[in-house]
């Protein structure tokens, strides 16, 4: 469940940071509405963390790490998943596309 969170999540915020009619509230909304949703849906089954440290904090706390790795590696696959697809269908970064990214105006 972990991978699948991070990976609409990572996908979200990768595809609002990408196109000039996604910024500001419009990313904002769609990040906040996929994190909302999310929670949603899948906190009865997982707790829907998609954080690692949200996951890890309170279980260091209890003293029970015996599920930390879930909410560990979980995240961090969905991170890559979530980054080849947007490799997939964006193609290679562009020279372009980082001077965007640092908020350069030309």
């Amino acid at each position: 469940m972990e991978i699948l969170l991070t990976t609409g999540l990572v996908s979200t915020i990768l595809g609002t940071a990408s196109g000039a009619r996604n910024v500001g509230s419009n990313a904002a909304l769609a990040v906040g509405g996929y994190i909302a949703l999310a929670g949603l849906w899948a906190a009865p089954i997982s707790g829907a963390s998609m954080n690692p440290v949200r996951s890890f904090a309170p279980d260091l706390i209890r003293g029970d790490l015996s599920t930390c790795w879930i909410y560990i590696l979980g995240p961090l696959i969905g991170a890559m998943i979530a980054v080849g697809f947007e490799w997939i269908l964006k193609g290679k970064p562009t020279t372009a596309g980082t001077l965007a990214a640092q908020g350069s105006p030309d």
